[in-house]
């Protein structure tokens, strides 16, 4: 999950270009939302863990962390989109599929935002103040999973093949799933040394170059790969692979 700081002055929002926020107190039960289209629709947990009331808004992108609610263009509907939500209380979005054609062999992924902004200041030392109020944005990635994909996406890692590119400077994992692998750590094997390599999502039925850390050699045929990756529960499992001839 990604947590954005936002500036909201003069009564408008204004989205930040990505600055990282320490804190979202409105907390999401889960970090990544699976929606399996036979059911037609799902539920988001929310509580506010503040001590005071907050407007809260969501919404659903395709992956642009600019979006705002007003641009977007997604086959899903959030009720409550807009709500006042009081201090430690709790609050269900139901998030609907509204029947778009997307792929029917893999997933597709989306993108759930939800926006806490806090309450006005009030009170004497407000009064005459020129006064920034910082509001904040969680993200979470939505995986669309069409009914009837074969196989098991808590298998799917342990069916990437990697390979060493061209150049030698990174790996290249295959995923031959019809779902999303989220790569949390990476490393291979290189001269009895585990050499660290970029992390990443392997998209369904494609190729993902992670680049090696600078300075590394190139990693022979049958080195190992050590990785995690986060299954549909959030959590990290731990696989091994080995570098293809």
């Amino acid at each position: 999950m990604r947590k954005f700081v936002c500036a909201l002055g003069a009564g408008l929002l204004a989205l930040c270009l990505g600055a990282p926020a320490a804190h979202a107190n409105v907390l999401i039960g889960g970090t990544r939302v699976v929606f399996p289209a036979k059911d037609g629709e799902v539920t988001v947990r929310l509580t506010n863990d503040n001590d005071h009331p907050v407007l809260v808004e969501s919404w659903i992108d395709r992956g642009d962390v600019h979006s705002t609610p007003e641009s977007v263009d997604v086959p899903f509907l959030i009720t409550p989109p807009l709500f006042r939500m009081e201090q430690k209380k709790e609050q269900s979005l139901r998030i609907v599929y509204t029947h778009e054609q997307l792929p029917a062999d893999r997933e597709s992924l989306f993108w759930l935002n939800v926006l806490e902004v806090p309450p006005k200041p009030t009170g004497p030392q407000a009064e005459g103040q020129n006064l920034l109020q910082l509001a904040l944005r969680s993200r979470l990635k939505l995986f669309y999973r069409p009914a009837g994909l074969q196989g098991d996406p808590l298998k799917a890692p342990s069916q990437l093949t990697w390979k060493v590119d061209a150049d030698g400077k990174a790996l290249v994992a295959h995923n031959p799933t019809p779902f999303h692998v989220t790569i949390s750590e990476l490393s291979v094997s290189v001269g009895g040394k585990a050499v660290a390599a970029e992390l990443g999502m392997v998209a369904p039925l494609s190729d993902l170059r992670l680049p090696l850390h600078d300075g590394a050699p190139k990693p022979a045929a049958g080195s190992v790969v050590k990785f995690t990756a986060i299954n549909d529960f959030g959590a990290a499992d731990s696989y091994t692979g080995a570098i293809a001839p």
